[in-house]
């Protein structure tokens, strides 16, 4: 098969088939859905950080040589800084939407907004919320697109741990999105037709990045670094903040059970995959 249809088949898999796969969810009873859905988290915790650790960063290393070691820290440190960023301008962004918000209906209304004013208003602040849910998430999916390419262009076996790393965190993440986006005041169809078109973003940026970055083989290392480094940066500071607000030893226990077995199936899937 092409190598391009693989990108772009892993990449809609992974933008795509992951927001259809969340739907499961919409048919568990709401009190177990909760339940499972941390031990999700927990995996895909595990696999962000064996994809990293085990499959990309020693691809980059091997890429970039000895002579390249320097520019590969070089670029985790950058890629872990553009991700601090980014999500910095998406919490500066949904802030000041709202301050915003805040100021036009006291400007409107005065002090003493009437009642059904205050209901319209953070009807509004949802609907902004869930806008801005549609915006990240299509960046986002851009560029886990651009990531599933970049790990294609490397090695089919690479492309495929990575493909599995991104659907194992989308998968949650697109429940978290859904959840959102009904509470917005969308649809419940509507919200599961939008979530699936961010997923067209992936791959878009997956077909973006073949053309370009074919062009520029010599970058593939630097690439795999950033991506690296983005899958750090999800797990460590998106993830696992999240899985500490569960204490007990028992939900402790489960909890580094499952990130153990995120990391073995992305370790196994890359053995079996390299054979």
């Amino acid at each position: 098969m092409p190598l391009l249809v693989w990108i772009v088949l892993c990449a809609a898999l992974g933008g795509i088939a992951s927001a259809g796969l969340a739907v499961v969810f919409l048919w568990i009873p709401q009190p177990r859905a909760e339940r499972i859905l941390p031990h999700f988290v927990s995996f895909a915790t595990g696999a962000l950080l064996g994809a990293a650790l085990l499959a990309l960063l020693p691809e980059a290393m091997a890429g970039a040589g000895v002579a390249g070691a320097h520019a590969i820290g070089l670029t985790l440190i950058v890629g872990l800084g553009v991700f601090f960023v980014i999500e910095k301008l998406v919490l500066w962004w949904h802030l000041r939407g709202e301050e915003e918000t805040d100021a036009q209906q006291a400007h409107q209304h005065g002090a003493h907004a009437a009642p059904h004013s205050h209901a319209a208003h953070s009807h509004r602040r949802d609907h902004a919320s869930g806008v801005l849910v549609l915006v990240g998430d299509s960046l986002h999916n851009a560029l886990d697109g651009v990531l599933i390419a970049a790990a294609f262009l490397t090695s089919v076996s690479l492309g495929l741990v990575t493909t599995l790393a991104v659907a194992a965190h989308e998968i949650p993440h697109r429940v978290g999105d859904f959840a959102i986006l009904v509470h917005a005041g969308f649809s419940r169809e509507r919200a599961l037709l939008l979530n699936l078109a961010t997923g067209l973003a992936s791959v878009i940026g997956a077909v973006a990045a073949w053309y370009g970055l074919r062009q520029t083989l010599q970058v593939l290392p630097y690439a795999l670094a950033f991506a690296t480094a983005g899958f750090l940066y999800i797990a460590v500071a998106g993830l696992i903040p999240g899985l500490h607000r569960r204490a007990d030893p028992r939900a402790s226990a489960v909890q580094v059970i499952l990130i153990a077995l995120g990391v073995g199936v992305v370790a196994l899937a890359g053995h079996l995959a390299g054979e």
